[in-house]
């Protein structure tokens, strides 16, 4: 049984930053991929960055995100992280971990599929 924990959200000001945690229990895959997404209520779900658990490749789908959000990654601590920095009202939203034995032949992960096992959201709110 795979549970996906997230933490970290909160409440900043405009230029702040949080970091966000998500802790995966049960997944036994040899490599994976792990990625966060985000949801503003009445639009769709947005890939955030993505990275594959076995060499730490890293996917920013959004150029002006990768500037300055950084995915990584704790193996012994079976935990994933995104860093978000200089923090955007419209970065607020709900943000969603999620977990995939799936592997692209790339070898990268992407956040342009779905995702098989996913956490409950923590909230980021950034005020102007």
């Amino acid at each position: 049984h795979v549970q996906l924990v997230e933490s970290g959200g909160g409440s900043v000001q405009s230029g702040g930053s949080l970091r966000l945690s998500c802790l995966n229990i049960g997944v036994s895959y040899s490599r994976f991929c792990m990625a966060w997404f985000r949801q503003v209520p009445g639009k769709e779900r947005e890939g955030v960055a993505a990275i594959l658990t076995s060499n730490g490749n890293t996917y920013y789908p959004d150029p002006s995100v990768k500037d300055r959000f950084t995915i990584s990654q704790d193996t012994d601590k079976n935990t994933m992280y995104l860093q978000m920095n200089d923090l955007r009202p419209e970065d607020t939203a709900k943000y969603y971990c999620a977990v995939d034995a799936f592997v692209p032949s790339t070898g990268d992960c992407y956040t342009e599929y779905d995702y098989r096992f996913w956490g409950q959201g923590t909230q980021v709110t950034v005020s102007s």
